[in-house]
């Protein structure tokens, strides 16, 4: 039985965060003064919680962090995605994988699901978000690997703003060289993602345009949510959807594409149909009511929204011994518990349990 939450929403898409450990200290995200306050697993537990995830209709699955890219052995973790199927659950006995403390080699041969090679279907991606500061060396190996898509965090593309946001001398140059080597080896299309801040880098919204438009890239400007470590957020500093099309419009003219209802951007052309953009924008139009999404946590928690309150431990099943059969059953469970919208800006929100670094992005 496909997932499905009470409110009939497909649940076909994963973000499965490996580290809670990121080289970058942005002012969005981090206070600048706590590090990773979760652990990772190893990748065979990542795994077989995918595998359980994707025989029960998970199409896409979304490798985050942290900075995913920090991890040894991301790359053999990809090819082991790449193996899966979504083609139905085939039940473990109960005392097989059942978790672990210390890092296990991957299962030579079959996948456990009767698939063997890293080819793909045209119903299974793999896609990755990082800050790019290691991907230009990394690119290669990870689509060779299966990797399908790279999404790129990059919030000015001036080196001195970019500094300034990061908090890291000298990123600016290793992150626009991962950015083309994405390009380059075909992780396509390569998403660059801006999160705006009024007062800081809105100015870049038409830089961002000639960007995309030189470079070959599909940039994305995210309205800033409340998911930064400082609690610091406030609606002034959200620049939205409607504003990013004015400022960008003054610079070309725009013309809406059409998206998938569970589409997280509104995405737009320019008028000579070179350079495509997306605004994401939870903040002033919410797009909860088609949210196809969960996540699980480095520490192996499902979150059912960004803004949950509360988490659910699929690894502590694991440990106890749990077979498959009874990971897909709680995961079912959870999916039924799964909000119906967030509630940003209204008198009763309550902010996330985690922070954006602490969930993966």
């Amino acid at each position: 039985m496909r997932l499905t939450d009470k409110f009939g929403r497909p649940i076909t898409d994963l973000r499965i965060s490996i580290t809670d450990r990121c080289n970058y200290k942005c002012v969005y995200c981090r206070t600048g003064n706590e590090g990773a306050l979760y652990g990772d697993l190893p990748f065979a537990d990542y795994l077989r919680m995918a595998r359980v995830l994707v025989g029960l209709g998970i199409a896409k699955v979304r490798i985050t962090g942290g900075e995913p890219l920090l991890r040894k052995g991301v790359v053999e973790f990809v090819r082991e995605l790449s193996k899966l199927r979504p083609q139905g659950l085939k039940p473990q006995p109960s005392g097989a994988s059942i978790g672990t403390d210390e890092a296990v080699p991957f299962p030579s041969g079959s996948n456990g699901n009767g698939s063997h090679g890293n080819g793909h279907s045209d119903s299974f991606d793999i896609a990755i978000t990082t800050n790019g500061h290691l991907l230009a060396e990394m690119a290669q190996p990870l689509k060779d690997a299966g990797l399908n898509r790279a999404t790129i965090s990059m919030d000015a593309v001036d080196p001195d703003r970019f500094a300034r946001i990061t908090r890291v001398p000298n990123g600016f140059d290793n992150v626009l060289a991962g950015i083309r080597a994405a390009r380059r080896v075909g992780l396509w299309p390569v998403k660059v993602n801006c999160v705006l801040m009024r007062g800081f880098n809105e100015d870049q919204i038409i830089p961002f345009g000639m960007f995309a438009r030189e470079e070959g890239v599909v940039v994305r400007f995210i309205e800033f949510m409340p998911l930064e470590e400082g609690r610091t957020w406030s609606p002034a500093t959200v620049v939205t959807l409607d504003e990013i099309l004015h400022r960008m419009g003054e610079y070309r003219p725009l013309v809406e594409i059409p998206h998938a209802r569970s589409e997280t951007a509104r995405r737009y052309r320019f008028d000579d149909g070179i350079g495509e953009i997306g605004i994401i924008a939870p903040v002033s139009h919410p797009f909860c009511g088609h949210c196809s999404r969960i996540r699980i946590t480095s520490d192996g928690k499902i979150r059912t929204c960004l803004f949950s309150v509360w988490d659910h431990d699929l690894h502590a099943l694991m440990r106890r011994g749990a077979s498959d059969e009874d990971l897909a059953e709680f995961i079912r469970g959870v999916v039924q518990k799964k909000e119906e919208r967030h509630h940003i800006g209204e008198p009763d929100f309550v902010p996330a349990s985690r922070t954006m670094v602490h969930i993966g992005g």
